[in-house]
């Protein structure tokens, strides 16, 4: 007979029971009318006063950049090591919805739906505008001060654009994914930020402290979302504007909100099989077209060759530009490495818990492998093939990009596209790709804030989707608005204001989940499962 270990992680709340139904809808008396009320609030707030908004925007990033740098960088190292760990440790047998658990969806489904939430728009935005930005020394910055438009600036544009698209990110979105689908499906909780905080607060989350997470989760993913949202506009108005001439003007970026809106409200209404999971398989595959006509009619061998240097640069340089503190090169690591962290954070929320909704029945360690190492596998060959294009046709003075440099960032894509065959219908692919991967995003993210807001029910009334469908493009369109001419800055801003708190959140989070897999592990260990 095996030792008899009680489950200390058993409670009577269920999902929804302290939910209010106004006009059949299906919503948690806290958390929803607050978070709606804080999101209205800013909306208008925004455009009545876009110029009192900016300033509080840009005053907010300062002071917290300024005060708080070396809590993001040390914090997101703390993630990765964690995350790794959880690899090799025995809890890592321990399967999400317990050990007969079937997963729901098949691999390649579960890598298309996870990647195309994780990293999408801005993956399409960044991938030719940051080494380009790191090699010429754009903004009078480059990374650890390196002499920019040097074979050395070549080598650490590579490794610093991964270092900010690699294993940070995704361990950040592993600590929530997985302690969102642990205390979800192993559990029996509501699929909510606050069941994670169950091992450290007990039945005491259920009620204010866990309102506040939950509140705090909302805001931070809401407004991470916005961020990525804003990005998409102003690249696929860039895009029109290359390629058909169409102005990339204000109007034009509000139009593309409301005309992605409107297909993200058709997507949410096919549900999670028939609209995210069909949109998301149809962008991994075109994406992954358009990667292999970029390698192969492109610069194929320049590529191939920046794939080792972009990996190689990556674990050279990962220990120094992890390093917050004595830093010569801080404006670079404000403005670039500290503004990365708080979005990936701010969108951990959203993407945590949609990856959560979709890896029931994978172990721990099958499910840290693929969301921490597949995606940087091929986000290596994504920026290589992007990147790696731009530089060489830097370096060989050929393109808008070598005579002109990096001026407009959306449209850095569609100027590398100009060099290769095929141009129109390639920037034409493109502008498709950002305007799915808007949709994706919309989507999920508001099945995700709708399940935070209906105290963790899967299955609320599809209005309360559609109303923060509406929300999320709202903001994105405020801010475009209301930052004017500097809408990059104010998204940005943005991004880092929800970061900060929830980054304290997560490192919570951490604790919790290794409590909840270290006791689960002795009770399957007790009961001759593992």
């Amino acid at each position: 007979m095996g030792e008899v270990v009680k489950d200390e992680y058993q409670t009577d709340y269920v999902a929804g029971q302290d939910n209010i139904n106004p006009f059949g809808l299906d919503l948690h008396a806290p958390v929803f009318p607050i978070t709606a009320i804080l999101v209205v609030v800013f909306v208008v707030g925004t455009l009545i006063f876009p110029e009192g908004a900016k300033e509080l925007l840009d005053g907010t990033k300062t002071a917290i950049i300024n005060n708080f740098d070396w809590f993001f960088i040390l914090s997101a190292n703390i993630f990765v090591v964690f995350s790794i760990a959880l690899i090799f440790m025995p809890v890592g047998k321990i399967r999400l919805g317990g050990q007969d658990a079937k997963p729901e969806f098949t691999r390649l489904s579960w890598f298309a739906m996870l990647f195309a939430a994780g990293m999408g728009i801005g993956l399409m935005f960044w991938a030719v505008a940051e080494p380009v930005a790191y090699y010429t020394g754009h903004w009078d910055m480059s990374p650890l001060n390196v002499t920019p438009e040097t074979p050395e600036a070549r080598s650490l544009a590579m490794g610093s654009t991964m270092y900010h698209w690699g294993l940070h990110p995704w361990a950040v979105y592993a600590v929530v994914a997985l302690s969102l689908a642990f205390f979800a499906y192993n559990k029996g909780m509501p699929l909510t930020i606050r069941s994670a905080f169950f091992p450290l607060l007990r039945d005491r989350v259920w009620g204010w402290p866990g309102h506040i997470i939950d509140v705090l989760a909302v805001v931070a993913t809401i407004f991470g979302l916005a961020t990525s949202l804003g990005f998409g506009a102003q690249q696929a108005a860039s895009g029109f504007d290359y390629l058909f001439g169409i102005s990339s003007g204000l109007n034009v970026q509000m139009a593309i909100i409301a005309g992605v809106t409107f297909v993200a409200l058709i997507s949410v209404l096919r549900g999670l099989d028939g609209g995210v999971k069909v949109l998301s398989n149809f962008n991994m595959i075109v994406a992954a077209v358009l990667l292999l006509f970029v390698i192969f009619a492109g610069p194929t061998m320049a590529i191939l060759e920046t794939v080792w240097l972009t990996s190689s640069s990556y674990v050279a340089n990962f220990v120094p530009l992890s390093n917050p503190f004595g830093r010569d090169d801080e404006g670079w690591m404000h403005a670039w490495t500290v503004f990365y962290w708080a979005w990936w954070i701010s969108w951990s929320p959203f993407v945590g818990m949609f990856i959560a909704r979709v890896s029931r029945g994978r172990t721990v360690r099958e499910f840290i492998t693929a969301v921490l190492i597949i995606p940087t596998v091929i986000t290596v060959f994504w920026m290589s093939g992007f990147g790696g294009s731009a530089l060489d046709q830097m370096q060989n003075g050929v393109g808008t990009l070598a005579s002109e440099g990096l001026g407009e960032v959306p449209l850095a894509m569609f100027q590398m596209f100009e060099n290769l065959p095929l141009t129109g219908i390639i920037s034409f692919v493109g502008i498709i790709l950002v305007l799915v991967f808007f949709v994706t995003s919309s989507d999920s993210g508001s099945l995700v804030i709708d399940s935070i807001t209906a105290g963790g029910k899967t299955d609320a009334p599809t209005a309360q989707r559609v109303f923060w469908v509406v929300m999320e493009s709202a903001i994105a369109a405020a801010l475009i608005f209301g930052g004017g001419a500097d809408a990059l800055g104010a998204i940005q801003a943005t991004a880092i204001s929800a970061g900060l708190p929830f980054t304290a959140i997560l490192l919570v989070m951490c604790w919790g989940l290794f409590k909840g897999l270290s006791h689960e592990r002795k009770l399957l260990l007790a009961e001759g499962k593992l």
